[in-house]
């Protein structure tokens, strides 16, 4: 998939004119660098700079004196034989096989200098020109000399070529020359001095430059240096990390990457990215489409950060990346960063937190409801002995009752049903039979008085047991819905779940309600909350030798901070300071039968209802109070 790219700053005339001078340019340096060998083109682009102006220098020195060589071939001059324009020539040759078949600057330069400063003699001695000081092609030692063959050679050349114009060629034209005096003495002496120290100042002018810049050389190949140790320590830094890095242009073109990000991407897409290549998800339009987006808002100075799943060979990973412009300093983004780390172990990791957390609540469930169903089954219990104590005693009653008596009563008068007036004057069972029927009729009635009473005593227990299967039903009906609870009825029923098992083992309760308005929670985990708590207070009674146990239930409103507070404060076993922080640590516990859940529990739920838990102890043997914040605005 590709992207159009956009049009490069400035007019198309004027990216044409450069490409065309950069094209030209090029040329030229390929053709001079093919003069220098492998070696002096690895140089440092400093002395790269002086090798390519010693093969230039020689090439046009060399190609001038060829063309001088053909005029004197062709017109023979009697002042310039063939061989002393040949013996001109032949150093520049040297030079360039020096420079390109020995790798040899310096010697290059010495030839180029030295055979430019063996023109001079010639010209004074041999052709007795006057002006020799003063042609074009001397100034070029000057120029040269220092550059070329390095600034003790340059000054060296430098003075002999001064010495030469300043003192010898006037020395010799005035004594023995022949050629004309176009100036008077006094002129052509201040002329050639002139000139020579003009040679000499230009020479020195070239070694105070050299200096200069040999000293800015050095100083830019140390700050080179410097920013090239910094860039390996970076890049190494880069290349190491497992996190994927690269760096992109505005067009979403690959600029550099690290190996990591090199790796995943040619295991994604089956090529290894190259620098240029167009980084786009060509076979996923819809993410290619995103990526397009996420580069528009990066380059408007935005940065963004997103996760991704891919499908590798190595199976579904999860990348999470981070996208961030490069700005120029106009504040222009030239390009974006791309920083990508797997997480594919992380989120795997956070969906078994999930998962443990899901069966943490499961856990808690069933523990909550193993409380409950433990209050509920001891007061079942109790409710039952009741029960079966008024079902043993009406039993007991009917199996002693005398109601046998008015059986035998009705056989008697149905045996003598013909002769009752005889029966009752003159047999003796008849004449007690009246003061019997009376007297077992009081029997019967206390009988009566008394089953009546223990099925009333049944039905109150039968009925106990009713309302305590009604509250759990309630309990249970209730999870995980949310709704308006008056909490002190909801304490009560946590303490009517508990209140036999408390009452038996010698607890005394006390009960602070405050007026306080209803509160929106879940009513199951509130009570279960509650619950954990009475069981907890009632474990700490329990390992303590003393005649005051008491627990102590405060409910009280905390209207500055738009809370409810609950307290339920023992005076048990107390909690030592090391344990306090660790109190609501899932399976942190002081009990040799504990699992460490109650209290972890708790504090999850009431961290779900956007309340919290906490505790106090004054220390060992001396209590705790369980404080319950819940927003009286509900959760």
């Amino acid at each position: 998939m590709t992207e159009t790219p956009s049009a490069a700053p400035g007019g198309v005339g004027d990216t044409d004119a450069s490409r065309r001078r950069r094209r030209l340019w090029g040329w030229f340096l390929s053709r001079i660098d093919s003069l220098l060998p492998e070696k002096l083109r690895r140089a440092s682009p400093w002395e790269l700079i002086r090798y390519r102006m010693l093969a230039a220098t020689a090439s046009l020195l060399a190609l001038l004196s060829v063309v001088v060589d053909i005029q004197v071939v062709l017109n023979p001059m009697p002042e310039l034989s063939v061989a002393w324009a040949l013996a001109l020539t032949a150093p520049y040759f040297l030079a360039l096989f020096a420079l390109r078949k020995l790798a040899a600057p310096k010697l290059a330069g010495l030839l180029i200098c030295g055979t430019m400063v063996a023109a001079v003699p010639y010209t004074i001695f041999v052709r007795d020109n006057p002006l020799a000081s003063m042609h074009a092609s001397a100034l070029l030692i000057s120029v040269l000399a220092v550059y070329l063959a390095g600034p003790r050679w340059g000054l060296v050349i430098a003075g002999f070529t001064s010495v030469m114009v300043g003192l010898v060629h006037p020395v010799y034209h005035a004594l023995w020359g022949h050629g004309p005096r176009l100036y008077a003495d006094e002129y052509y002496w201040m002329l050639h001095i002139l000139a020579a120290f003009s040679f000499l100042g230009g020479a020195l002018v070239g070694v105070l430059h050299n200096s200069a810049y040999s000293e800015a050389q050095a100083a830019l190949e140390q700050t080179l240096k410097t920013l090239h140790d910094s860039e390996s320590k970076l890049t190494s830094l880069i290349e190491n990390t497992d996190d994927m890095a690269c760096s992109l242009d505005r067009e979403g073109r690959l600029v550099v990457a690290n190996l990591a990000w090199r790796r995943i991407i040619a295991e994604r897409f089956g090529v290894q990215p190259k620098p240029g290549d167009l980084i786009l998800p060509g076979d996923d339009p819809p993410r290619a489409a995103a990526w397009r987006q996420r580069r528009l808002q990066v380059l408007e100075g935005q940065r963004l950060k997103f996760e991704e799943e891919f499908e590798l060979s190595s199976g579904r990973v999860v990348l999470e990346s981070s996208m961030g412009p490069i700005l120029d300093a106009n504040g222009r983004a030239v390009g974006m960063t791309v920083f990508t780390r797997d997480i594919s172990a992380r989120k795997a990791a956070e969906e078994r937190l999930r998962e443990m957390h899901r069966t943490l609540l499961d856990v808690s469930r069933q523990a909550g409801m193993a409380e409950i169903a433990t209050g509920v089954l001891h007061n079942v219990g109790n409710a039952l002995n009741s029960v079966n104590v008024s079902a043993t005693l009406v039993i007991d009653s009917l199996r002693a009752s005398r109601i046998r008596g008015l059986t035998r009563v009705a056989q008697l008068l149905r045996e003598h049903a013909s002769d009752f007036p005889s029966f009752f004057l003159h047999e003796p069972q008849g004449q007690k039979l009246p003061a019997y029927i009376l007297a077992l009729s009081e029997q019967l009635l206390h009988e009566h008085d008394a089953v009546l009473r223990e099925m009333s005593s049944l039905s109150e227990g039968v009925d106990h047991l009713k309302s305590i299967v009604t509250m759990q039903q309630r309990s249970a009906r209730s999870a995980g819905t949310v709704e308006e609870v008056v909490v002190p009825q909801l304490i009560d029923e946590a303490l009517r779940l508990q209140a036999n098992s408390l009452e038996r083992l010698g607890i005394r309760i006390e009960r602070d309600y405050a007026d306080v308005p209803s509160i929106v929670v879940d009513r199951h985990n509130l009570l279960q909350i509650l619950i954990n708590l009475l069981s907890n207070a009632q474990q700490a009674l329990l390992a303590v030798e003393r005649e005051d146990k008491r627990l102590s239930i405060r409910v009280r409103p905390f209207p500055e901070r738009g809370e409810l507070l609950i307290e339920v404060a023992d005076n048990g076993m107390g909690i030592a300071p090391e344990n306090m922080p660790r109190m609501f640590t899932q399976g942190f516990t002081t009990k040799k039968s504990g699992h460490g859940f109650g209290l972890h529990i708790s504090a999850l739920a009431a961290t779900k209802m956007k309340g919290q838990l906490s505790v106090s102890s004054p220390g060992p043997g001396q209590g705790a109070t369980f404080t319950l914040r819940l927003p009286l605005k509900g959760s």
